[in-house]
């Protein structure tokens, strides 16, 4: 059953009329929002920018609000959203990207999303509409809701309404693309750029032994900064300019290499890139390295599985990693080792006394 509610108010009695609810808005990450049994709250409806600052770089917009329409306006006033949110063009929405936890390439430069929600606006378990945060950047002490949100998949209340800052975008941007011989010489030259003063928009691992450096800032200043990034690498490689380069990173961010296969997200670090490599490399379903992409200097992994589910999760409880299926059939969207905190069922009981929106 879907109930589709396209006010705050129908949400709200929505939320006090069914036992168990799951939250959809466009669909793009249909392993999060498929259905499970419970009913399904359709909030795509609740679409819109409610306030714009382009001077104070704030924005206010309803929680189905896609990406698309929040990226055209803000790069009319030369803006962006620095934590780089994924599946843009395949129809993700605001409140998805918050629940979900979504961030793309250009994180490492500024942060995650977390680092840049700065108000909320949900409705509880109990149907009750509570606000977090503000709409400047700046934020009264106590419990940060905004952040506790960022990852909540839904089971803390139906997201309504979001406040982000944002920044001013870089005038240029450019892209070097190295291949090393071996994976062990690109991790330590990704460790060795992530120590460095050297200011990069996205540090990327490309398996099975590459590296992916955006550049951005003064166009005047690119090339020389170019040039310096290859000395210190001490290798040549590949040079992605302009709409060549918009391309690449638009396929990279919407998971074009995913091929439409299932996609999984692992968050993990550095030193656990060499042993998850070997045991994909080793499974019964081998993956060719095209399928996977490591962002954030080897701190976030993006990856296409379209092999046994229980396998996945047991590789990843080996090498102590949680996963979180974001497109595909599995029985449960958490794999690896259980990522739960006890402040996180505390707070989940808090909110959701009657496990309405529980997993």
């Amino acid at each position: 059953m879907v109930i589709k509610t396209p006010t705050i108010p129908e949400i709200q009695e929505a939320v006090k009329a069914q036992p168990r609810l799951l939250c959809r808005a466009g669909g793009s990450k249909q392993a999060l929002s498929g259905a499970d049994g419970s009913v399904t709250l359709d909030v795509s409806g609740l679409s819109g920018v409610l306030e714009y600052q382009a001077g104070e770089f704030v924005f206010t917009a309803l929680a189905g609000t896609p990406l698309l329409e929040i990226e055209k306006m803000l790069s009319e006033k030369g803006q962006y959203l620095p934590f780089d949110p994924p599946l843009a063009d395949a129809g993700a929405t605001l409140g998805g990207t918050v629940a979900a936890g979504l961030s793309g390439p250009m994180r490492w430069r500024y942060g995650g999303v977390r680092d840049f929600i700065l108000g909320v606006k949900f409705v509880d378990g109990e149907g009750s509409l509570v606000r977090g945060g503000g709409r400047v950047v700046k934020n009264a002490a106590g419990f940060d809701l905004p952040k506790l949100m960022v990852g909540s998949l839904g089971r803390l209340g139906v997201l309504v309404e979001l406040s982000f800052k944002v920044f001013p975008a870089p005038q240029a941007t450019r892209t070097l693309r190295v291949a090393f011989g071996r994976l062990e010489e690109a991790l330590e030259a990704c460790l060795r750029l992530a120590a460095s003063a050297i200011e990069l928009y996205a540090l990327d691992f490309e398996p099975p032994a590459g590296l992916a450096l955006r550049l951005g800032g003064l166009e005047k200043a690119l090339e020389e900064r170019s040039r310096r990034l290859w000395s210190f690498l001490g290798k040549d490689g590949e040079l992605l300019e302009g709409e060549r380069e918009a391309r690449y990173w638009r396929g990279i961010n919407n998971f074009g290499w995913a091929g439409g296969k299932p996609l999984v997200k692992v968050a993990l670090t550095p030193k656990k890139i060499a042993g998850l490599e070997a045991a994909l490399l080793h499974s019964s379903n081998p993956l060719p390295s095209s399928t996977r992409r490591y962002h954030a200097a080897g701190h976030l992994l993006y990856m296409a599985w379209d092999g046994s589910w229980t396998e996945l999760d047991t590789l990843l409880k080996t090498q102590g990693l949680a996963g979180l299926v974001l497109a595909g059939n599995p029985l449960s969207p958490a794999l690896g080792i259980n990522s739960a905190h006890p402040f996180g069922e505390r707070a989940t009981r808090a909110l959701d006394p009657q496990g309405k929106f529980a997993r």
